[in-house]
């Protein structure tokens, strides 16, 4: 009962406004319907043909209103609502930004140009106008805008580029107008601003025009940032502007990249092992954790994690810590918490055993080829337990932090995936529909490496998927490339295909032993880590017969 209470109290918390209303416009339509009643039959009459016009000169009224308000009291539809930040109220210093030092660096030169700008000037240069930062997400780039302004000590303004972009066209343009004439007040009683503008490829995309009038508003809206960009002022004001995108630096307009403009490009990359040290070190020293952890290692398992992946882990290993009632965060909690941000939860309990029979034997042979013949990836666990719509996964990490792949890892990549289907073969005689995936991946690969890479044993080299069937692109056509050619490079990608098959299907039926002691550990077990798969062929190793010298005679 007092439960029920304190919903309805609730309720009339969250509601009374609208119940208010409601009311309100019950009420007068009653009295209106009562005063109606309460006339002579003429007046009645009269005073309901007029109604209409009436309704009508309200509907008049309010919209003259709404559009006085908006462009007389509110700055009209282009308002700008965006105030100064002032830099010390950030609170984002450079000691804070952690795992780009290159960038850092970059960064760090306009801070101090802005802070003495003497020096510059005594030799006649001027200080940076553009500065863009390039990168994947999540590697820090408004963070280091963020310690740009606060170093600096000067106002920051920072806006999203999709909050120019509206349906009416000049309604961007006008707000970047105001945007930077509120820069330009704020460095002149400052000494300088910074305006910030994150997503920059949204008004910053190559501009293209239509007949129809599509995209006229991004377009005038990036020509207002660039005449402002232009500094065309009768004197020189100190507003810095720092962009931000995740786009290719070949999709933005070559006229916002110009020298005068985005004067400084700082490209921001995911960190490397130094940084992910750095990036784990200071995560977890915000959280309670075990002492004895390997930072080294959990550094390499995040081999191509950003910043923001790191912050992630380190977060949902603290939750997984206080849901199983640990009072700090260990080795399990984190690498628990890698395969939840990297494979999503957990799902058990939904399989056959026959299922589960038959993903054990499929996880297993990609395990064992993964593990003995991948040049470049290692395996580190083993699961049958139902992640992201896939029954089982093996999960590798690359075993040094390489750029560039060679022939030798893409055909790994193509045995790897085969071996689950060639495993259920061996065991079974038959497949399931779960070597889709496999195949997808597989035929991609080899299709990449034949058609793109020229890594087929044709002789045909060259980037044949140039070839495409858009009329409007200046790439050649897909006419131009003869039906000879198409056969050869397509029969060259079945071909590695097929090699690869064979040679994996002779490694698992040689091997068949351990694929066997896989997949009984897995049925007990569910999941199998790096070390009890490092076990496994280590006993196995130890088992194998040695040739004596008697034996080569």
């Amino acid at each position: 009962m007092l439960l029920l209470h304190k919903r309805i109290k609730l309720f009339l918390l969250d509601h009374w406004i609208k119940m208010a209303i409601g009311s309100a416009v019950v009420l007068l339509i009653g009295a209106a319907i009562y005063g109606l009643s309460t006339l002579e039959s003429f007046y009645r009459h009269m005073t309901l043909a007029t109604l209409p016009l009436q309704i009508l000169i309200v509907a008049v009224n309010a919209m003259i209103f709404v559009y006085m308000y908006m462009t007389v009291f509110r700055g009209g539809f282009a308002k700008l609502d965006k105030g100064l930040v002032k830099g010390e109220m950030i609170a984002v210093s450079f000691n804070d930004v952690i795992g780009i030092d290159e960038a850092k660096q970059e960064s760090w030169e306009v801070v101090e140009l802005i802070k003495d700008r003497r020096k510059l000037q005594q030799i006649g240069g001027k200080v940076i106008k553009g500065i863009l930062m390039m990168g994947p997400p999540g590697c820090g780039k408004t963070y280091l805008a963020k310690a740009i302004a606060t170093e600096s000590g000067i106002p920051f303004i920072s806006m999203s580029a999709s909050e120019f972009t509206e349906i009416f066209v000049g309604v961007g343009a006008s707000r970047m107008r105001k945007l930077f004439k509120k820069a330009r007040r704020l460095a002149e009683a400052h000494g300088g601003c910074i305006v910030f503008i994150d997503e920059l490829d949204a008004i910053g995309k190559k501009r293209g025009y239509s007949y129809l009038g599509q995209g006229q508003e991004t377009n005038a809206t990036q020509n207002q940032l660039l005449v402002e960009m232009d500094g065309l002022k009768q004197k020189e004001e100190n507003v810095i502007v720092i962009g931000a995108t995740n786009a290719p630096e070949e999709t933005l307009d070559e006229a916002m990249l110009r020298p005068g403009r985005f004067d400084r490009k700082v490209y921001i990359d995911k960190p490397n092992l130094e940084g992910r040290e750095k990036l784990f070190k200071f995560y977890l020293s915000k959280v309670k954790h075990d002492q004895s952890l390997d930072i080294g290692r959990l550094a390499r398992r995040a081999v191509y994690k950003t910043p923001a992946d790191i912050m992630n882990i380190v977060k949902e290993s603290a939750l997984i810590a206080t849901r199983n009632k640990k009072d700090r965060v260990a080795l399990k909690e984190i690498s628990e918490a890698m395969d939840r941000v990297d494979w999503g939860i957990k799902h058990r309990g939904f399989m056959t055993q026959k299922e589960k029979e038959m993903t054990a034997y499929h996880e297993a042979g990609h395990g064992v080829i993964l593990y003995m013949l991948h040049p470049a990836d290692d395996v580190f666990k083993i699961s049958i337990i139902s992640r992201k719509g896939y029954l089982g996964v093996v999960m590798k990490h690359p075993k040094e932090e390489l750029h560039n792949r060679n022939k030798e890892a893409f055909l790994a990549d193509i045995k790897t995936s085969l071996a689950g289907y060639v495993a259920e073969k061996i065991k079974y005689g038959t497949t399931t529909n779960g070597v889709s995936s496999d195949f997808r991946n597989v035929m991609f690969i080899a299709h990449t490496m034949v058609w793109r890479l020229g890594m087929g044993q044709s002789g045909l080299v060259g980037d044949y998927s140039i070839y495409g069937n858009n009329p409007n692109s200046d790439a050649p056509s897909a006419s131009q490339l003869s039906e000879i050619t198409k056969e050869k490079l397509n029969a060259e990608t079945q071909s590695i295909m097929q090699a690869c098959l064979k040679e994996v299907e002779e490694l698992l039926k040689k091997e068949w032993d351990i694929v066997e002691k896989l997949v009984k550990e897995l049925l007990d077990k569910e999941e199998l880590e790096f070390d009890e798969i490092e076990a496994i062929f280590e006993q196995f190793r130890k088992n194998e017969p040695t040739v004596s010298s008697d034996d080569n005679k």
